[in-house]
């Protein structure tokens, strides 16, 4: 059974010249256990998809399922969500903030467990005025875990942080997903953070679906030796099929044990080589290609 699942939904804004089609024919099907990655420059309707999810915008066309079920107030029940910065009431602490939010979502919560899933039980007593932005957005996600969801939706979770909270928060999407078999639905600009995370992505560019799948499957290809050299046609002509230029170097399938004589093989014929190293397929070349692509 799938978690959420879009099919044929389309949302637009405005009317007439000014009118904008921030989601088009979109369907995607998204698992009910896993990191599920959603991409897009600004403006290819990640928000919109999102709110549309959480019940907050209603689709022109098209319909949503949330849990096998259409999406009505029952299923979004089951959803958690952190979208865009998380707002508190800072004089609370964090254990008077998560049991007012259980109180009046009517749900009986367990706090000490809450605070402990986000790695806040020793601050479970000081106030959310006193929260680094790190600190911040770990209590968002226990909010977001109050109702106990069966799949919670992040909204760029480690925008601002600092490396260390990055890693934190990684951990506890991570952890989300492998350990306790939520669905987890991350939409971010962070390609590095999401390509760590994430087991399959959807990238949007214009409100429509560019490329969706496996993470390993999309990336595909294999690593290849990376050459910066000073003229890169006397290496291509050299190794014909293998080689090819890739950015402002030559790129080469080659099995690293004869690396040693190809470079050997090079600087005998009097062409420098600056650097070489190996590289693999990485999410954000794969991302500006498809975006770039589909907006010629």
């Amino acid at each position: 059974m799938t978690a959420i699942e879009l099919n044929d939904v389309s949302k637009s804004f405005g009317f007439g010249a000014t009118r904008i089609h921030a989601l088009e024919a979109l369907s995607l099907s998204i698992p009910s256990q896993g990191v599920y990655g959603l991409l897009g420059p600004n403006g290819a309707g990640k928000s919109t998809l999102l709110r549309m999810i959480c019940g907050l915008v209603r689709p022109d066309r098209g319909g949503i399922s949330l849990f096998g079920e259409p999406a009505g107030p029952p299923t979004r029940a089951r959803l958690g969500a952190l979208i865009d910065a998380p707002t508190f009431y800072p004089f609370m602490t964090a254990r008077e903030f998560l049991a007012m939010l259980a109180s009046v979502s009517g749900v009986r919560a367990d706090v000490p467990a809450l605070l402990r899933r986000v790695d806040l039980t020793r601050a479970a007593d000081q106030k959310v005025s006193g929260f680094s932005l790190g600190m911040r957005q770990r209590l968002g996600i226990a909010a977001a875990l109050v109702a106990r969801p069966a799949a919670v939706i992040l909204d760029e979770p480690t925008n601002g942080l600092d490396p260390d909270g990055m890693i934190e928060i990684r951990h506890l999407i991570r952890r989300l997903a492998q350990e306790e078999g939520l669905a987890v639905l991350l939409s971010s600009h962070l390609l590095d953070e999401v390509e760590k995370v994430a087991d399959r992505v959807a990238i949007l560019n214009r409100g429509r679906l560019v490329a969706e799948g496996k993470v390993g499957d999309l990336l595909g290809g294999e690593e290849r030796l990376w050459l910066d050299v000073a003229q890169q046609e006397p290496v291509l002509e050299k190794l014909g099929e293998v080689a090819w230029v890739e950015g402002k170097g030559v790129a080469v399938r080659i099995a690293r044990a004869e690396v040693p004589r190809l470079l050997s093989s090079l600087l005998s014929e009097n062409i420098s080589v600056y650097e070489a190293k190996w590289i693999r397929p990485d999410l954000e070349t794969f991302f500006l290609a498809e975006t770039r692509d589909s907006k010629a």
